[in-house]
């Protein structure tokens, strides 16, 4: 015999901030139930051939003003 559960509830969210997010993150509010992990993976842009070496990124200066 299974449990069932039934949620009601109201969520309010005036401002959320994300720093970061990876090809694993699950970013929840709330009660999900049940989260499948899927992964797809597709050659969207038709490239044919490797990418190019990638150039260094210059880091910000740290202590810099946010908006």
């Amino acid at each position: 015999m299974g449990v069932t559960f039934n949620i009601q509830q109201t969520i309010h969210i005036n401002m959320i901030r994300i720093d970061g997010i990876s090809n694993s993150s699950v970013f929840q509010i709330g009660s999900a139930g049940i989260i499948k992990p899927s992964s797809i993976l597709s050659n969207s842009g038709g490239f044919t051939e490797p990418a190019p070496p990638a150039v260094p990124l210059v880091p910000f200066a740290s202590g810099g003003a946010r908006k």
